[in-house]
């Protein structure tokens, strides 16, 4: 008999797990994956979101034009200026599955946050967790650790301002040595402030407001300048802001009832068909949906009577109508693009002159690379990519949400570094990509290059991008260079191929920087991994007398063994951000561009800065080179 048939299945083997528990054991059914916040999903940020929507959904009620967020050492406050949660249930919202207004559709016809069960994961999934609620001059307050409640105020009466306050600290036993990235926060913040025009959001003692919505949202998410003015079209429970650039992809900002849905859904799909239809339509002409959609810029919001989305945090809409009883959203949306859309082409000839032209050039384009296209695609069958160049993961692309936020390739450089993170990683969901010498610097060169070079052509084939971001095989790509000249050299060519060619996937997000330890110190007991000078000289303070120190020169000289410790669960990823400010053109141009002046003191002070550091280094200690 198997084991599996001798293991006791009786009346003790059926367990009930009470609300807090379950959301403890099984987090990435409320949140996603957990991360340690070096990605915009990981978990601190979808309760930072939980609780940002309540916010939201006062404001949009019409209660409260202010909202204040402050986060200090791992601590998160948020606080509105709404009506309140009404006393007598500050606990049971907090704190009991399935209890909340948003069940009441008169209240929140159109809200953000799903069942009532948002603030409840940020209750459970916090070391400590405290609500307040102001209502007619009193005051309500409840405090809970790990989501047992441990404090329960009585009413009291207060002079503060009407509104609740949240205040948790993401519990380091299920996230981690997390931290929380500014530029993350910001991002989210500015969101919320496009999608409600006359909201305040204070963060950290920085004002966030909008005043033109998602016109401002694409201005400021603009590369370079774009080929026409922002066409800014608003109506009923929709709102959309259009544009062109010169990037190579399509580039997509979609929200349902303020969310930002960064997977798409039926919205995105319905935005995508309309604008091709059109486009037709005004000119007349059966142009190819490419051609007119290559390089369009385009945010758009809509508003939902209890959106379906595929998952809890929210990110993909899975509705197909507006509401129950309301239009189908693809009806929805071409009848008001039909409209404003067309109308607006028609008023702006200068507009419609330019978007005819860009059309010609996409189409243009095309034609001449039909032909090299197919040839690449060949080529990469040929190559056997999943045998000689990609180490497959098992996850695919089309699995369930869960798993595909923790699909990763890793882009190696060599046979060696890529033979150890082979060896060690998780062949569940970790991918290894093999470079073969350095790639080319394709700054300033057209999309033609990614299809005559083969490690271009290998790498778009197996992120599968070649059409756009929506079949993004990996949800992140880690760059996996040596902490060295050449290691630095690659990650820059890399990061340039990405900017130049997908900079979407940049600005979403999905590519980091894998950092590895510089040095090991240990004695005959203890082993520490250190990834700077402080964190060394702080483990040879802690091994003591005679520490033998290795610094790390390559990927490839760390053990398949040792190198499962920084690839697996204590991973250290430093993400490639694209600031709101950055302006992209101006950055290739400084780190890809010619020789500058400028470059060439950067470069110096930052060797300036290796060379300092490489002095320190100079052992009094045993030190050998791996």
């Amino acid at each position: 008999m198997s084991k599996i048939e001798e293991a006791v299945y009786n009346d003790d083997s059926i367990r009930s797990l009470d609300w807090k528990e379950h959301i403890r054991l099984r987090p990435g059914m409320y949140i996603g994956k957990l991360g340690d916040g070096s990605s915009m999903d990981d978990g601190i940020y979808v309760l930072l979101k939980e609780a940002m929507d309540n916010c939201i959904d006062e404001y949009v009620m019409g209660f409260g034009k202010k909202i204040e967020i402050s986060i200090k050492d791992k601590q998160v406050k948020v606080r509105d200026y709404g009506r309140g949660i009404p006393l007598g249930k500050v606990v049971d919202v907090v704190s009991k599955i399935n209890t909340g207004a948003k069940y009441d559709s008169v209240a929140f016809k159109k809200s953000v946050g799903l069942n009532g069960v948002g603030t409840k994961a940020v209750n459970a999934l916090s070391s400590y967790f405290k609500v307040s609620s102001v209502r007619d001059g009193q005051i309500k307050t409840a405090e809970f650790e790990k989501g047992q409640i441990i404090t329960d105020a009585e009413i009291a009466a207060t002079n503060d301002q009407r509104g609740t306050t949240v205040f948790f600290h993401p519990d380091e036993q299920i996230f981690g040595n997390y931290k929380f990235i500014n530029e993350y926060v910001e991002k989210m913040i500015w969101n919320y402030a496009y999608l409600n025009t006359g909201l305040s959001i204070h963060f950290n003692g920085q004002v966030y407001k909008s005043d033109r919505g998602l016109y401002d949202l694409l201005e400021q998410n603009l590369s370079g300048e774009p080929l026409y003015p922002i066409i800014h079209l608003k109506g009923e429970d929709i709102e959309i802001a259009m544009t062109h650039g010169n990037q190579y992809s399509e580039e997509y900002y979609s929200f349902v009832n303020g969310q930002h849905t960064t997977q798409g859904g039926t919205h995105q799909g319905a935005i995508r068909e309309a604008v091709v239809k059109v486009v037709r339509d005004f000119y007349k002409k059966d142009f190819d949906a490419n051609d007119i959609r290559q390089s369009i810029i385009l945010a758009v919001s809509i508003k939902v009577i209890e959106p379906v989305f595929e998952s809890q945090t929210k990110t993909k809409l899975g509705s197909q109508n507006l509401g129950p009883e309301g239009p189908a959203i693809r009806t929805f949306v071409l009848d008001f693009l039909k409209k404003e859309l067309d109308n607006y082409l028609h008023r702006h000839p200068d507009v419609s002159e330019a978007l005819l032209q860009k059309i010609i050039q996409s189409e243009k384009e095309r034609k001449d690379l039909s032909g090299i296209r197919k040839l690449a695609r060949e080529r990469a069958k040929k190559v056997s990519l999943h045998n000689k160049k990609l180490r497959d993961c098992r996850v695919h692309y089309n699995s369930n949400h869960q798993d595909r936020l923790n699909t990763t390739l890793f882009i190696t450089e060599g046979d060696s570094a890529s033979g150890s993170i082979t060896k060690s990683r998780d062949v569940t969901t970790q991918a290894v990509f093999s470079l073969k010498g350095k790639p080319l610097n394709c700054y300033g060169l057209t999309k033609k290059i990614v299809y005559e070079n083969e490690e271009f052509n290998l790498l778009q084939s197996a992120l599968n991008i070649e059409d756009g971001m929506d079949d993004l095989r990996y949800n992140n790509i880690v760059i996996a260079t040596d902490a060295d000249v050449d290691g630095m050299h690659i990650r820059l060519l890399m990061i340039t191929f990405f900017l130049q060619f997908f900079p979407d996937l940049v600005k979403l997000g999905h590519l980091y920087i894998l950092q590895t330890p510089l040095f090991r110190v240990r004695n005959k007991k203890d082993t520490y991994y250190c990834y700077s000078e402080d964190e060394r000289k702080s483990a040879i303070e802690k091994v003591g007398r005679n520490p033998e120190i290795t610094r790390f020169k390559g990927l490839g000289e760390i053990s398949p063994d040792e190198f499962k410790h920084f690839i697996g669960k204590d991973i250290r990823l430093e993400p490639v951000i694209f600031g709101r400010n950055d302006n992209l053109a101006q950055l290739l141009e400084f780190y890809m561009g010619k020789n500058t002046p400028d470059r060439q003191l950067f470069i110096i002070d930052n060797l300036k800065v290796e060379k300092d550091i490489a002095e320190e280094e100079k052992p009094v200690e045993q030190l050998t080179e791996a």
